[in-house]
């Protein structure tokens, strides 16, 4: 891997390992449902992540960028919807035993969920304009590949770190032996993600 393409995932890393509404969500949803429940969200939050990326290769993701009714509309969308998902954390009443742990909501719910957790998220499409394009070489030329290429590696690196996430989640899931240990830590998680939301809400614009 050269330089700028081992620089640009080491700065994915770092920004993938920093707690956001991806690790809190996904946290939440594998503590309570499982892992099956997990990985789907995880396809839809990989999906969501794509979209943007394709979008920012076709140029779409500066006309958000510079629009800002369609940023604030996605901003405050997204607020809207993630302190919804903190709430039905908070106040799910269903757990599934380590023994059922494939007996959660259904993996198209979470992938769903997991999808339009990313497309309200304007940040994820802010990366493509403000951090992506400085690894871009002109240089080289053929602009829209390169980042088609970049947005590729950026998928892969969150994915991979979300997929940990899930698996760390569902092996906590069996250490936490009662379904009321469980649904402290979920709360937990639940407050989180609504502070994840509210801080949204009130960070500057840009």
């Amino acid at each position: 891997m050269s330089p700028p393409l081992l620089a640009f995932a080491l700065t994915c890393l770092v920004i993938e390992i920093t707690p956001g509404p991806n690790m809190a969500y996904l946290a939440a949803l594998s503590l309570s449902q499982g892992v099956r429940a997990g990985i789907a969200a995880v396809a839809g939050i990989a999906l969501g992540l794509a979209i943007y990326g394709v979008a920012a290769s076709l140029g779409l993701s500066a006309i958000i960028d510079n629009s800002r009714f369609l940023y604030e509309t996605l901003r405050w969308g997204g607020v809207a919807y993630l302190l919804w998902l903190a709430w039905e954390a908070w106040t799910a009443e269903r757990e599934v035993s380590p023994e059922t742990v494939d007996g959660g909501i259904n993996p198209w719910t979470a992938f769903r969920r997991g999808l339009i957790t990313n497309l309200l998220n304007p940040k994820a499409a802010v990366f493509y304009v403000a951090v992506l394009p400085d690894f871009v070489q002109i240089e080289k030329g053929a602009v829209a590949e390169q980042t088609f290429m970049l947005s590729a590696i950026y998928v892969g690196i969150a994915t991979s770190i979300h997929l940990v996430i899930v698996l760390l989640a569902s092996r906590l899931q069996r250490v936490i032996a009662t379904a009321e240990q469980r649904r402290t830590v979920r709360r937990v998680l639940a407050v989180l993600l609504a502070a994840i939301a509210i801080w949204f809400a009130f960070s500057p614009s840009r």
